[in-house]
This record gives structure tokens, sequence and C-alpha cells, in this order.
């Protein structure tokens, strides 16, 4: 009995891990599916991949990864797109319906939005030139989201150091792995209103990058003006991030932290140096990532469509 005891606990244990092969039998072509809609959503609007990387850090660090940023509001709760950090900012929505219901066709009820979101994350970084990743598989869909836990768990631009050590910390991620993720802002674009404080207060802001960025995001105004958060190579997954904030010219209050005297320049001085281990370190951080409290087993559902529960 007792022995039968330890091969169910063994066999819970490993049902509840995820897998890299997880769709092999069930939805064979899902993961090819999912990468043809990314690259032509990327190749249409580069900005893209970012929005997208961006969706599963936000899903992520909320409750886990379990899709809980894609549902809309309902009676019976407030979903999370309208916290904080994502209201007017967060978008992908719907290349993730289209994703969908392109896997939906292929295998009905099969594969999760939660897992969708962690694909199209990886898929984005390589479209745009960046390292690929074994991305783990296996996650289900969250019934509820959590307004309260997006606009607690997840960092402000305008974060010290301090605050986005603990914020990462929280999540089980090393200060390392905060800069290495932080390096995630190689691509995509932001809104003035989320570094209008920078560029007019800061001081530890190169004076003609400064300058230069006052000119499309007015002290007053022109809030969703965009500028890119790389400003030598947005579009390009690489390490340039890390040299411009060694030439103060981090976009946002929370970029510039990581190089500003702190215990954290010594690793953007490595990556400004060593573009490889930038990128390896950056996989590792991201499979980490997707594994953060994952709803596996009968836990959860798998969405039918990824914007409400079934």
């Amino acid at each position: 009995m007792i022995r039968f005891f330890l091969l169910f606990c063994l066999v819970g244990v490993v049902s509840a891990q995820l897998s890299s092969t997880f769709y092999a039998k069930t939805c064979p072509n899902a993961l090819s599916t999912i990468k043809a809609q990314v690259v032509s959503a990327v190749n249409n609007e580069p900005r893209m991949g970012a929005s997208l990387l961006r969706l599963h850090f936000h899903d992520c660090f909320v409750q886990g990864c379990d899709g809980s940023v894609l549902l809309d509001d309902t009676s019976s709760f407030t979903g999370e797109k309208t916290a904080g950090p994502n209201a007017n900012s967060i978008r992908g929505f719907d290349v993730i319906d289209t994703i969908k219901s392109k896997v939906e066709s292929l295998c009905p009820g099969v594969v999760s939005c939660a897992d969708i979101l962690a694909v199209a994350a990886r898929d984005s970084v390589v479209a745009l030139g960046g390292q690929s990743w074994t991305v783990q598989l296996g996650r289900r869909d969250s019934t509820t989201a959590s307004l309260s836990s997006a606009n607690s768990d997840l960092p402000a631009p305008t974060s010290s150091l301090s605050s986005l050590i603990s914020s990462f910390s929280n999540k089980g991620f090393t200060t390392k792995e905060l800069v290495a993720l932080s390096g995630s802002h190689t691509i995509g674009q932001a809104k003035c209103s989320s570094f209008r404080a920078r560029i007019y207060n800061d001081t530890n802001i190169d004076s003609s990058f400064a300058t230069s960025l006052q000119a499309n995001c007015p002290s007053t105004g022109g809030d969703n003006n965009l500028s890119p958060l790389d400003t030598t190579s947005s579009t390009t997954f690489d390490n340039a991030y890390f040299k411009n904030l060694k030439s103060q010219k981090g976009l946002l209050h929370s970029d510039q932290e990581l190089f500003n005297g702190g215990s954290t320049d010594s690793q953007v001085n490595a990556y400004s140096s060593n573009p490889a281990s930038f990128k390896t370190d950056f996989a590792n951080a991201m499979i980490k990532m997707g594994n953060l409290s994952p709803l596996t087993g009968s836990s959860g559902q798998i969405r039918t469509n990824c914007r409400k529960t079934n």
C-alpha cells in the first residue's frame, strides 16, 4: 500500500511538470502554426515582437503563466488589462486571437492560451534576431484574473533599483536574471508618459539624448507619442540596450537604474561586452519565467477563446 502511494505521488509530481513534447501527439503542428503567425505579425510590424514578449512577461508575473492577462472584464471580475502597468500600453491581443483560432481549427480544445503566449514570446525574439530556447509546455488557462496583483507585482518604469530587485526576487529571480530579462528592452517602444519625468528631471541622462527625446515628448501633452527603448537598434534583439545604459541613454528611469553606480553596473558591463553571454542568460531566464506557477493536470481549463473563460 505504501509502495503504491509513493508511486502515485511520483506520478503526480511528474504529471504536473511541463514538457517540451506536450503536444507532440495531440497537436503535432501547433508549434509550427504559432511560429508562422508570429513571423507574419512581426514582419508586418516589428514592434509586435516586443509586444508579444511583454504579454508573456505580464502574464507570468501575475498569478503565474496562466493566460490571465488575456481575459476581458466580466460581471464577476475585473481583468488585468486596465491595471496601471497594462492600461493603454499592453497590446498584441489580436495576434493571439488569430493564433488561437488557427490552432483551434487544427486541434480543438487542446492548446492553451498560456502556452501560446510562451511560444509566441520565444518566436518573437527569434524573429528579431535573438536566441532561441526550448519552450516547456502543458500550462492550462486560469478562470480568473487579478487586477490588484497586476498593479502590485508588475514593475513600473519609474522603479528604483532596489524596487526592481525586490519585484524580481519576489518571483524567484536573481539580480543577474533581472539584468538579463531587462535586456528585452533591446526591442520595442515606450510612450512619452512613461519616460517624460526622466527626460525632463533626471540628471543621469545624456543631455543630447534628452533633448532629442523632448522634441517628440513635450512636457505636457503627447502622452502616447512613442520612442524606441533601444535608441540604436530597436527592431534587432541584440546587446545594444546595455551599451546605451553605459552612455546614459536608457529611455526609462528603471532602465538607467541598472547602470547608475549600483550593484548591477558590473553585469551591464559584462553584457555590453559579451553579447553571447547575454543571449544565453536571457534564454535561460525566459525558461525560468515560463515555469512560474503554471496550472497543470486538471487545474484550470483550455480556453476556446483566450479572452473569456469557457
